[in-house]
């Protein structure tokens, strides 16, 4: 697997990424914003997807590390089905993909737009891998710290993964904000982790984001990804 940075905003190239197997692959079309991926040279794990790939719907296949949403990014989307019959214009190496761009208001912070990661591959642990890869790139383009905007508890649970802490703020859209240090992780606490959880408990869930809400009541915040301290 290979992590790979295809370009920095406001000139990225774009990523064409198949419907079917990644949540809003639309997104990634868009050249205003950054691009990391990582990606897979193995030819057994490079297939096109088909129908039988299309998104479960609300499993926890879906939800895990499936899309964390912005907070101002540009909503604009693609018609991802006005491919011409026969072409296949998707990049299938790709296993998982960030969009990423400054902060309108602070420009020494770098804002995680999108993650989503392949139908297949859910539950692996790539949204935090990649999330954290990410992180010496921004250090070294002069970001001081990473902000994202999550909006379900799969994927708050993930970017407490790659290093990722609740601010205690919330977007108006009801995303939860999470913020680290572009250098280091953030440092949080049990009653820090909890808070953010509490106010997707409150949201009253059905499964399968309410049987892992449950299971996460008395749990301190998860181990760190080891991409976050060995990002390469």
């Amino acid at each position: 697997m290979e992590f790979t940075v295809l370009g920095w905003p406001p000139e990225a190239p774009t990523l064409r990424l198949d419907y079917r197997s990644f949540a809003y692959a639309g997104k990634f079309v868009l050249s205003s914003v950054g691009k990391a991926i990582l990606k897979t040279e193995e030819p057994s794990e490079i297939t096109a997807s088909t129908a039988a790939d299309a998104h479960p719907g609300t499993n926890e296949s879906e939800q895990t590390q499936s899309v964390y949403a912005d907070t101002d990014a540009d909503d604009t989307d693609t018609d991802n089905n006005n491919n011409i019959a026969g072409s296949d214009p998707y990049d299938h190496s790709v296993l998982a993909a960030l969009s990423f761009s400054a902060d309108r208001t602070a420009e020494t912070t770098l804002c995680y737009r999108y993650v989503t990661v392949r139908a297949d591959k859910r539950g692996n642990g790539l949204g935090p891998q990649l999330a954290a890869s990410l992180t010496p790139h921004a250090v070294n383009r002069g970001y001081e710290r990473l902000r994202i905007a999550v909006n379900n508890p799969f994927a708050y649970e993930a970017m407490y993964r790659a290093g990722f802490a609740w601010t205690g703020r919330e977007t108006g859209i009801a995303e939860l904000v999470l913020e680290r240090p572009a250098e280091t992780p953030a440092t949080t606490t049990r009653e820090q982790y909890q808070s953010g959880f509490d106010k997707y408990r409150n949201r009253n869930y059905d499964d399968p984001e309410s049987a892992f809400l449950a299971s996460q009541q008395e749990n301190d915040p998860p181990e760190l990804h080891a991409a976050v301290d060995s990002p390469y």
